[in-house]
């Protein structure tokens, strides 16, 4: 079929306008590739974690040690998902070294135009993970370009503290919550 720019789009989950580098906290949630339980098991309202779910969780710790502006907070690996709450904040003066030859961030090369890399916004940070977490998956496995993660990922933008409660409590309940939906695809004839 001939691509048709009518019907064949994605539509954007963003918020047009709105800059994704900006400070403030941020709900993420990435499925795996077909929704199949990769990352572990549910066993009395606790996730056990995989092997799998083990190296989603080292690379999502990693995040902060990659990123400056990134704190993490509350998050949950799932049977097929992931959920976090990730914190941007503006970079600090002076936790970069400078390189006076480029005015910039000390980088491999010098360049004439600073180089922000690696890159601040939650669509590069998100990208990085899931790709990090992939790669290791895929040596695991022995599974050289197989997907983990199913496209895109869905974000909210978490507007006041009442907010950020509540999703904070929905990820620590969600492993017990677990096997309630779970029953109810079972009756609904969704598995």
């Amino acid at each position: 079929m001939k691509y048709n720019p009518l019907v064949h789009h994605r539509r954007s989950i963003r918020l047009r306008g709105y800059d994704y580098a900006q400070p403030g906290e941020y709900f993420i949630t990435s499925c795996t590739s077909g929704r199949e339980h990769l990352f572990g098991e549910i066993e009395n309202g606790i996730m056990k974690l995989s092997e799998l779910g083990r190296i989603v969780t080292e690379e999502w710790l990693r995040t902060p040690t990659i990123r400056s502006n990134v704190e993490l907070d509350e998050f949950i690996v799932m049977p097929d998902h992931f959920h976090g709450i990730i914190d941007l904040h503006a970079e600090r003066n002076g936790e970069h070294e400078q390189d006076s030859s480029c005015g910039g961030e000390l980088q491999f090369a010098p360049t004439v135009t600073p180089f922000r890399s690696p890159s601040k916004t939650i669509g590069a940070i998100i990208r990085g993970f899931k790709a990090a977490a992939t790669k290791r998956a895929n040596e695991l496995r022995k599974t050289p370009g197989l997907p983990l993660w199913q496209r895109n990922y869905y974000e909210h933008i978490i507007r006041d503290q009442m907010e950020l409660d509540r999703i904070r409590e929905y990820i620590l309940l969600n492993p017990a919550k677990w096997m309630d939906e779970e029953e109810i695809k079972v009756v609904e004839g969704k598995t």
